[in-house]
């Protein structure tokens, strides 16, 4: 499944944080990357464990933490630090597939990557090239949004992200561990869910409502590994 999350960040939050960035010490995106991933990977990132990564990344998962669509569509038990990346000057990422398990810094706690997540932080018309390909059963999807949107994507997912031939690309970008590890089943359970809200808007007293969520709740006790 792949879903947009418009305007996760406001316009103020995400100059601020564009500011920021602008003004940051970046490194070698490669200093991240395994073997594989290394031989295709040209970008800047913020170092993991920096202080301004922590702030900014905090700020997003505090923003997700509220948000009723991702909670609904991601179904989060442990959520990966957020990091940030930097495109620029023909940078580009080639096709791979991420890692299936990361470790928290600091902490001997892994976190299996179900879910990735993308967070914009530069206008599409402030670059050119930068495009998040994704290939999926989906299909072949081109992502390229606003600033302060958010895409999120099954992290087994073969994707790229086009060379950036003019401008500056910033993202954030990382991984949920959701309760539910079938990305199917995680489909499935949105579905009923977003089905059951509408119904709950539109026909507060039907009575069906109790026998949805109920059916709801027991496909997420059937299928969740919390």
């Amino acid at each position: 499944m792949m879903l947009r999350i418009p305007a996760l960040l406001s316009a103020q939050e995400v100059r601020e944080c564009r500011q920021a960035m602008e003004a940051a010490d970046w490194q070698d995106g490669r200093l991240t990357a395994g073997h594989l991933a290394a031989q295709v990977k040209s970008n800047l990132q913020l170092p993991v464990g920096s202080p301004l990564a922590a702030q900014m990344g905090n700020l997003i998962l505090d923003k997700l933490g509220h948000h009723p669509l991702y909670l609904s569509a991601a179904l989060p038990l442990r959520v990966l630090p957020p990091r940030f990346n930097r495109y620029e000057g023909g940078g580009t990422y080639g096709n791979h597939i991420d890692n299936a398990l990361f470790v928290i810094p600091g902490t001997a706690t892994k976190v299996r990557t179900d879910v990735s997540t993308t967070v914009f932080f530069s206008e599409p018309d402030e670059y050119d090239g930068g495009e998040l390909i994704v290939e999926d059963t989906f299909g072949h999807q081109s992502v390229k949004l606003a600033a302060g949107d958010a895409i999120v994507y099954p992290g087994s997912s073969l994707h790229r992200v086009n060379p950036v031939t003019r401008g500056t690309r910033y993202a954030s970008f990382f991984w949920t561990q959701s309760l539910i590890k079938s990305d199917e089943q995680r489909r499935l359970l949105f579905d009923l869910d977003q089905s059951i809200q509408q119904l709950t808007a539109d026909h507060p007293a039907h009575s069906k409502l109790s026998a949805l969520s109920g059916t709801y709740h027991n496909l997420l006790r059937m299928w969740s590994e919390a």
